[in-house]
């Protein structure tokens, strides 16, 4: 937002439906279009109804109650555009909805604000969900450079008078969502989150943070607290899940308390940074271990793996499975039978893993996870999912003590029952449909980020087949700064991550897909990565 609009006050956007708001648009109406662009007669009331106002929709923009700028839009035939190009048919392309988009009337005070582009969105929305899939206007020509950049393309003539002249124009909508997203992303006025953590919150999650507090005692924590465990481990494919107060990093160390109590030697496999914590967790808690790194971004093969177990036959392996730092999956199902075939159990960090796609957890025997990540909660509840096989309670701190936990039924000691419930919001989606939409999204953005030979501004760390879908790595070239483009894209409205301290040191920039994202901003990213990188 800049200092101007700032100082004109913050902006509504709504579609008109109050009969004042009607009566509004009707003297606005008047002075663009009589006063301003003498289009029609003045007349005393200074007041002008279009002729097609009973089937218009307007999309109007307020600000201290009082409307400075309105749309409309209207799917019945004929348009005004029949009136003025007689053939306006023939120079359509094929399409099953059109809706004719008309009235742009903005107070002169707010017409470098984005007011247009807003209330556009608005309308987009609106019709989008009415199914059309063409967008027509008559663009007065000193706009026509703003509807080109916002996706409208010119045919036909000029319309309109010699003291009004108009260039009409289309927006061709095979996929609508995708080619309106950046209307309807403006529209919503707001950020859009691509950060590992902390997520953006759908608005049922929020609002079931906000409930009054319980007692973590009382019968309805506890019920919730079993149906979260009992959704928790159908999700996992894993026989029970403890969640208690903390972080991925808490039930990190949770882990490692049991692998002391189980002593024997370990491996742990290190690919990014988030596996060289987990060697810092083994070594901080004296875990008899030998580590495996390789380079950040290179993926675990079955030849090394089968090497190191060959070697070293460690009682137990640890390793990351979704590497956030690098957006390396590292693959489960060689683990696992790799694993099998030593005798050794594995444990894995699956913090970014869980929720993000689908995860079978049969055959590990520790798996840590998080709410505050891809499943889409606040931060604060720490996860260690298991198969059932814990060391007794006692010889552990009681804010690790799985053993404890399992023994009182998973509430030893207070919990937030507001965090529990947002867990609970958060588990309550349809979970393949989920995964198939990060899936998608994730394709259409290396699709799109690996376009028009951008190699030398940046490349995506990881790709293909070792590339875990919804976490995209981005390094960069020597003439770019992941901080400086990060800092361009958050006053543009996308928070991508590059402030940690490993991002930062590498010059790496990083989209995640965890959370609640928007198709709207998704379509709308690409574009503006290469504006804030100036490679456009």
């Amino acid at each position: 937002m800049s200092l101007e609009t700032r100082q004109l006050g913050p902006l509504s956007f709504k579609i008109a439906d109050q009969a004042q708001e009607f009566e509004a648009i009707h003297g606005l109406n008047y002075r663009t279009f009589v006063d301003e662009i003498p289009q029609h007669q003045s007349n005393p009331e200074q007041r002008l109804v279009d002729r097609f106002h009973a089937q218009n929709t307007y999309a109007i923009c307020l600000h201290q109650g009082e409307l400075v700028g309105m749309i409309a839009g209207r799917c019945e035939r004929p348009f005004s555009l029949d009136g003025k190009l007689g053939d306006l048919q023939q120079h359509l392309p094929r399409h099953r909805k059109a809706v004719e988009i008309r009235l742009l009337a903005v107070a002169p005070a707010f017409r470098k604000h984005g007011v247009f582009a807003r209330l556009a969105g608005v309308l987009a929305r609106y019709f989008r969900a009415q199914g059309c899939d063409l967008a027509l206007i008559s663009g007065t020509l000193r706009q026509t450079k703003l509807y080109a950049h916002l996706g409208f393309q010119a045919f036909g003539p000029l319309v309109g008078s010699a003291d009004a002249p108009y260039q009409p124009m289309l927006m061709r909508l095979p996929d609508y969502a995708a080619k309106s997203g950046h209307l309807e992303f403006l529209s919503d006025g707001q950020h859009a989150s691509f950060l590992p953590g902390p997520v953006a919150i759908a608005p049922a999650v929020a609002q079931a943070l906000a409930a009054p507090a319980l007692s973590h005692r009382g019968a309805v924590h506890l019920q919730r607290l079993a149906r979260v465990r009992q959704r928790l481990c159908e999700l996992g494919h894993c026989e029970g899940a403890l969640v208690f107060p903390g972080t991925g990093t808490l039930a990190n160390d949770a882990v490692a308390g049991q692998l002391s109590l189980l002593g024997g030697r370990g491996l742990v496999i290190s690919n990014g940074e988030f596996g060289e914590r987990l060697a810092d967790h083994a070594q901080r808690w004296r875990l008899p271990h030998q580590l495996m790194r390789l380079p950040w971004g290179q993926a675990l093969s079955a030849a090394a793996l089968e090497q190191a177990l060959a070697e070293q036959r460690p009682d137990w392996v640890w390793v990351v499975l979704s590497e956030t730092s690098t957006g390396m999956l590292n693959p489960l199902d060689m683990l696992r039978e790799a694993c099998a075939r030593f005798g050794a159990r594995l444990c894995v960090d699956a913090v970014s893993a869980f929720g993000l796609q689908a995860l079978d957890l049969r055959g590990v025997w520790l798996a840590s996870a998080v709410s505050g990540k891809a499943l889409g909660s606040y931060a604060g509840l720490a996860i260690v999912m298991h198969n059932g096989d814990l060391q007794p309670a006692g010889a552990l701190p009681r804010a690790i003590d799985l053993g404890g936990f399992a023994q009182a039924d998973g509430v030893p000691y207070t919990q937030s029952s507001n965090l529990l419930a947002a867990l609970e919001a958060a588990l309550a989606i349809d979970w393949p449909a989920r995964w198939q939409a990060v899936r998608e999204a994730d394709a259409a953005l290396r699709l799109a980020l690996g376009a028009d030979g951008e190699v030398e501004a940046w490349r995506l760390l990881v790709d293909g087949p070792h590339a875990m879908p919804g976490i995209l790595t981005l390094a960069l070239g020597p003439s770019l700064r992941a901080g400086r483009v990060g800092q361009r894209l958050e006053r543009a409205g996308f928070k991508l991550a590059w402030q940690s301290s490993y991002l930062h040191e590498r010059n790496w920039l990083q989209i995640c897909l965890m959370g609640a994202w928007s198709e709207a901003a998704l379509a709308l990213l690409p574009q503006r990565l290469r504006l804030a990188a100036g490679t456009v």
